[in-house]
């Protein structure tokens, strides 16, 4: 469940307030589930695109087909795009994150504009990439159970806000 914060309360500061403990109570299980369900997300958004240039490949006499391996290699871009949109909207998280009740905000508590959303999606699939075991490792030790991407893109992700 959410934590409550009442309607008129100035947004947080994560750098020195002290957030709720509901606030972060669960935070890293909850990032890895919503990471695996906005990988199946988007691997049926690119599975949807991949089908629609296989029926096109018909009439086109197969042509549609020579861009079927493009859009796979386009793969990372279609995710950044997800991403950076989804979390700079007014939900404040991916599809993932809202089902595991999650929302990501800067540090100061201000929305997430998009190019910071970008560059967070970046890192963190670099990071799960190469670093897998050290991105949850760095959030054990830090404040606010923040992860070294969500540091270098001043944001953090706390339980949804209702």
């Amino acid at each position: 469940m959410a934590y409550n914060q009442p309607a008129n309360a100035r947004p947080f500061n994560a750098a020195s307030d002290a957030l709720p403990h509901r606030a972060l109570e669960g935070v890293r299980a909850r990032r890895i589930v919503a990471f695996i369900l906005d990988v199946i997300y988007l691997s049926i958004i690119t599975g949807a695109i991949v089908l629609v240039l296989f029926i096109l490949g018909v009439p086109t006499l197969g042509l549609a087909w020579f861009l079927i391996p493009a859009v796979l290699g386009l793969f990372p871009l279609i995710a950044l795009i997800y991403n950076g949109i989804t979390i700079s909207g007014w939900r404040r998280a991916t599809p993932g994150m809202r089902h595991a009740d999650l929302e990501m905000r800067l540090t100061d508590g201000a929305d997430v504009p998009f190019l910071n959303a970008a560059v967070h999606a970046v890192l963190y699939y670099i990071g799960v990439a190469f670093l897998t075991p050290l991105i949850l490792l760095v959030s054990l030790v830090t404040t606010n159970k923040r992860c070294l991407h969500d540091m270098l893109s001043n944001t953090i992700v706390t339980r949804r806000q209702q």
